[in-house]
C-alpha cells in the first residue's frame, strides 16, 4: 500500500487545516503496516498556476513542512518533500498531456470555479492543473489517495488519464500505471469561522480573530475563543437544538472534533450551560492539544538547517521512488533517451 497526497504550501496552517485533513495524514501514517508507505508533498508548483508573491510562496513552504512535522507528520515514517525539488512531477505532467483530452479538462468543476467568467486570462497552467495533480500520484505508483468531495473528480481523472495512457501505450500484463483507489477519511470536522458561522475558517480572512492559527500563543487562543461570535441562549442537550445556530454548533463540533467525541457527547456534559462556562472549558482544551504543536513549530522555523534537510531527505527518497516509473513512460511513448 502506497499512500500519496498533497497540500498548498499557503504557510500560516489553522485548526481548520488541522482538523480537517493533517490529523487524519498522522494517524494513517501511524497505523501503516511494514512495506506501506506515505508520501506528502508541498504542492509548490500547484501554487504558481494562480497570481503569487515569491517570496511568500517560498515562506509559505518552508512554513507547511515545520507545520506538517510539529503536527505529528514524522520523516522517519513519510517521505515529505516539496514538488519543486523533485523534477519528475512536471516531466511526467508533460509526457500525460498527450493522454489527456480538453474535454476532460473542461468538464472539471474547480477550474471553471476558479476561471469565473474570465477563462481567456486564466494561466494555462490553472487549465492543467488536474494533469499534474494526475501526475503527482501516478508517478509514485500510488495505490491509495485520501479525497475529499472536492477532490473526487480529480482523482477520477487520474484514473481515466493511466487507463487509457495503459490501453494506448502498454499491455494487459504490463501496464505502466497503477490505478490509485480512494481513501475516503473517517468523517473530518468541518471547522467554521469564530467570526460567521457560515463560512470555513481560512487564512485569507482579513480577521485573524477568525482563526485559531497553529502559531498562536495560549494567551490568544483564550482570547478568540472568549471573542468569538455566539448567541444569547444555553446549549441545548440535543444536537436538533443547534439548528438555525451555526456560530454555537461550530463551537461545539471544535470541542467534539478535540476530544474524538461528536455533538451529542458534548452536549451531554455541557447541554444547559451558557457561554460563560463552556467558552473557558474550549480554550483551554484547545491550548493543551495545540501547545505541543505550537512549540515544535515555532522551533523548526527557527531552525532552518534542520527544515531543509528534512525537506531534501524527502526529496531524495521521491525522485528514487519516481525514476523507474517515469522510465517506463518514456519507453512506453517510443521516446529515446541517452
Amino acid at each position: 500500500m502506497r499512500v500519496v497526497s498533497g497540500i498548498q504550501p499557503t504557510g500560516n496552517l489553522h485548526l481548520g487545516n488541522y482538523l480537517g485533513a493533517i490529523r487524519n495524514w498522522v494517524r494513517m501514517q501511524d497505523a501503516m503496516e511494514d512495506g506501506s508507505q506515505c508520501l506528502f508533498f508541498l504542492a509548490d508548483l500547484h501554487a504558481i498556476s494562480m497570481p503569487h508573491d515569491p517570496a511568500e510562496l517560498h515562506k509559505g513552504t518552508l512554513e507547511m513542512a515545520a507545520a506538517l512535522v510539529a503536527c505529528g507528520i514524522d520523516p522517519a515514517k513519510s517521505v515529505v518533500f516539496n514538488q519543486a525539488q523533485v523534477p519528475q512531477h512536471a516531466e511526467l505532467q508533460w509526457l500525460l498531456g498527450g493522454t489527456a483530452r480538453m474535454g476532460w479538462l473542461n468538464r472539471m468543476t474547480q477550474w471553471k470555479d476558479k476561471a469565473g467568467k474570465n477563462r481567456e486570462g486564466q494561466s494555462v497552467a490553472l487549465f492543467t492543473y488536474p494533469v499534474l495533480q494526475a501526475a503527482d500520484v501516478l508517478l509514485y505508483q500510488a495505490t491509495h489517495v485520501p479525497v475529499g468531495e472536492d477532490q473526487k473528480q480529480h482523482l477520477e481523472l487520474a484514473r481515466d488519464i493511466a487507463q487509457k495512457f495503459n490501453n494506448d501505450f502498454a499491455s494487459e500484463e504490463a501496464p505502466v500505471f497503477a490505478l490509485p483507489d480512494p481513501i475516503v477519511p473517517p468523517q473530518a470536522a468541518r471547522i467554521m469561522s469564530l467570526r460567521d458561522g457560515g463560512k470555513k475558517m481560512s487564512k485569507s480572512d482579513p480577521s485573524d480573530m477568525s482563526r485559531i492559527n497553529l502559531a498562536d500563543s495560549a494567551d490568544e487562543v483564550m482570547k478568540k475563543v472568549k471573542k468569538a461570535k455566539t448567541d444569547p441562549e444555553p446549549l441545548p442537550s440535543e444536537e436538533k437544538g443547534l439548528e438555525d445556530r451555526p456560530e454555537a454548533l461550530n463551537l461545539v463540533t471544535i470541542y467534539a472534533a478535540l476530544t474524538d467525541g461528536n455533538v451529542e457527547s458534548v452536549l451531554k456534559d455541557f447541554g444547559g450551560e451558557g457561554f460563560g462556562k463552556f467558552k473557558p472549558a474550549l480554550g483551554e482544551l484547545l491550548v493543551e492539544t495545540l501547545r505541543p504543536i505550537s512549540e515544535r513549530f515555532n522551533g523548526l522555523l527557527e531552525d532552518r538547517e534542520a527544515l531543509d534537510a528534512i525537506l531534501a531527505r524527502g526529496a531524495s527518497q521521491a525522485r528514487e521512488i519516481a525514476v523507474p516509473t517515469l522510465e517506463n513512460t518514456y519507453k512506453a511513448l517510443g521516446l529515446v533517451r541517452g
